[in-house]
């Protein structure tokens, strides 16, 4: 009983810590990840949205299920995040990206809760279905 009790008394003095392997990767190993790929993304487990990366640091999103195809840019912030800029919003997005055990990453939004992670469920070469807008020929 008493071996339980100090047992007990030393979780409690331990600081909760991120899931075991979680490991946010820095920009320089972002971009080796991303560039010249398309992540496609999970959220609570359904399809949320995919991301395609290109050379130049230039981004397309779209979200699940079709919608407007939102270009931008990302960049790392001074405390080491990546955070993206779209021409619909001038307002910075930053994330930490995490490498999971499991070989996925997670992208958490500043200040979000885990449970709203996205989750890579796929990386391919292949590009989005984002047509080029309207250049007014």
């Amino acid at each position: 009983m008493r071996a339980i009790c100090l047992a007990s008394l030393a979780a409690l003095a331990v600081p909760a810590l991120p899931a075991a392997a979680e490991r946010i990767v820095s920009a320089e190993e972002f971009s080796q990840m991303v560039t010249g790929k398309t992540l496609h993304f999970d959220r609570g487990g359904a399809p949320f949205g995919s991301e395609q990366y290109f050379e130049d640091k230039r981004v397309i999103w779209a979200f699940e299920g079709g919608g407007e195809c939102q270009r931008g840019i990302w960049f790392e912030n001074r405390t080491g995040q990546i955070c993206f800029v779209y021409d619909t919003d001038p307002a910075p997005q930053c994330w930490d990206f995490l490498e999971a055990d499991d070989g996925r990453f997670h992208a958490r939004l500043d200040g979000a809760d885990p449970v709203e992670d996205l989750v890579t469920r796929n990386v391919t070469r292949e590009p989005l279905d984002c047509p080029l807008p309207d250049l007014g020929v």
